[in-house]
């Protein structure tokens, strides 16, 4: 298992072949693509957190029930969604943008 600046342990068996046999370059870009969209998601998600605690500020005083514990629980939401999304394989973003790098340096 490798680890990725950043990003939870990737087992090598679940990179890319192109990237696993690749050169120094080519990993190096597969890195930089796995990290923006890490940092994407969880700018998504951080959003969507966002979204939902103004849509929810127009209550009562009785549904504002929000204590701290619960608003740690919210703020490590978006870290945890990332890192969950990127341990199931990511988005995808991640090829498309080792293989636009690529394109760029040959």
């Amino acid at each position: 298992m490798s680890t990725l600046s950043g990003l939870s342990p990737i087992d090598d068996s679940m990179l890319p072949a192109d990237v696993r046999n690749g050169s120094k370059t080519d990993q190096d870009n597969y890195k930089a693509g796995l990290q923006f969209e890490r940092q994407l998601v969880e700018q998504l998600t951080q959003t969507m957190a966002d979204t939902t605690k103004a849509a929810t500020a127009g209550g009562s005083d009785d549904d504002q029930s929000s204590d701290a514990t619960t608003d740690s629980y919210k703020q490590m939401l978006p870290g945890v969604m990332a890192d969950a999304v990127m341990g199931a394989g990511g988005l995808g973003l991640a090829r498309t943008i080792a293989q636009n790098l690529k394109g760029q340096t040959s």
